[in-house]
């Protein structure tokens, strides 16, 4: 991968967090923590995102986004990339295939929060996303009950473990599923940016 790659060892489990992250926040350190905890996560890979392609307005510059994402993170299993910058990917089904090959001897773990579980039909590829790797959807606020009925969630059914087997997922052959309910968190990027706390 080069310089300033992630390092995950042979047999590692690493959660991937994909997102704008514009900015980062304590709703998504908590989460993280939980994933880490819940999975039994050897390292948890924050992927910040070029850009989202399902919204219209871009982000604030990709360099400032790392670097307040890092400043805000204090645990040493989480690692903030701009991987997908690196590998030129830009939709998640690119960039875990090309992870895979580069890291042949670990185990990814696709980590999304259930607001995005209501609209992951609606990501490229996103079958192929499900029968690659194993996936751990987190608990947002306004978000739990609907992600239940999301077409992503009745078309995969059959693949959903019960949460208290989460630490059984990675072991898992995808399609393999798991809802994870946290403690909500009133952070939410939208919102700091409203307040002006954030500026693009």
């Amino acid at each position: 991968m080069g310089p300033g790659a992630p390092f995950a060892g042979r047999g590692q489990v690493v959660g991937l967090l994909g997102g704008s992250f514009d900015p980062a926040h304590a709703g998504h350190v908590r989460i993280t923590r939980e994933a880490i905890r819940r999975l039994g996560l050897d390292w948890a890979w924050w992927l910040v995102s070029p850009g989202n392609p399902l919204k219209r307005e871009g982000p604030a510059p990709m360099a400032r986004r790392v670097a307040a994402a890092r400043a805000l993170v204090r645990d040493p299993r989480v690692k903030v990339t701009d991987l997908e910058a690196r590998l030129g990917t830009r939709y998640t089904a690119e960039t875990l295939a090309r992870l895979r090959a580069r890291y042949p001897h670990v185990t990814f773990v696709w980590l999304m929060g259930s607001d995005n579980l209501g609209q992951f039909h609606l990501w490229r590829d996103w079958r192929r996303i499900m029968a690659t790797v194993p996936v751990a959807v987190l608990a947002r606020p306004g978000a739990r009950l609907p992600s239940r009925f999301a077409p992503a969630a009745r078309a995969f059914r059959a693949a959903q473990l019960n949460e208290r087997d989460a630490r059984a997922l990675a072991g898992r052959r995808p399609p393999a599923w798991v809802a994870l309910d946290l403690p909500l968190s009133p952070h939410s990027s939208s919102a700091i940016r409203a307040k002006g706390g954030w500026r693009r």
